[in-house]
């Protein structure tokens, strides 16, 4: 059956009471920021898996690893995640080792930390969007329902000016107000799913950051 034009998605958006159509706003403003979050998210976490990769390559090729510092650090500002942890692991090392009767456990105990403060930064930088996510995923669907409680709640009200109630005097009213749940579960449930998708990803990539200061920093104390 083909929705009549009073019944259609357009007509009963345009003919909500102003808080209904205010909550629709809202869940669709946070929609569109969810799925920009999503696509920037996505691609970056494709990206620093790719350069991940790569620079892991690199790394166990067994090169120099002063050279590949250097090349590294030159480049630093388009460097990639795991290449930076080595940036500011390998910067340290050099220092310590330039110190005079530096003591070799302070040494890689002081990399060690440097590494770990990049790692927490770059793992700051992954997480940034995620909470957004999660927020849209858990809220919308109640911010929706509260639009559809107080559409009803006004479709009944105005009943009392009606002598006869029947269901084709009252069916415009809570069609309008459901289609404020409807909006919030559009905005949810792709937000929630990212989130856990994304979520996994990042804990993936941060063990291998993380396996990645452990052994660099056993590479470390064989070269020191």
């Amino acid at each position: 059956m083909n929705a009549s034009p009073e019944l259609s998605i357009i007509h009963l958006v345009l003919n909500a009471s102003l808080l209904v159509q205010a909550v629709m706003a809202i869940l669709a403003i946070m929609s569109l920021g969810s799925w920009t979050t999503i696509f920037r998210k996505l691609m970056q976490l494709r990206q620093t898996s790719d350069q991940t990769h790569r620079f892991e390559e690199e790394f166990w090729s067994g090169g120099d690893l002063g050279k590949l510092y250097q090349r590294v650090h030159a480049r630093r500002a388009e460097a990639g995640t795991l290449e930076r942890i080595f940036d500011a692991g390998m910067g340290e090392f050099l220092k310590w080792r330039q110190s005079p009767g530096a003591d070799p456990a302070a040494m890689l105990d002081g990399t060690r930390r440097a590494m770990r403060v990049a790692f927490q930064r770059e793992l700051d930088a992954l997480e940034r969007g995620l909470p957004f996510l999660a927020n849209v995923g858990s809220v919308s669907p109640y911010i929706g329902l509260f639009g559809t409680v107080w559409g009803i709640m006004h479709a009944f009200v105005g009943l009392s000016n009606v002598q006869q109630a029947t269901l084709a005097s009252v069916a415009p009213g809570i069609a309008e107000a459901l289609v404020a749940t409807a909006i919030g579960l559009f905005a949810a449930i792709p937000a929630f799913v990212a989130y856990n998708r994304f979520t996994a990803d990042v804990d993936r990539l941060a063990n291998r950051l993380d396996n990645f200061v452990d052994e660099f920093s056993n590479v470390l104390l064989r070269q020191k």
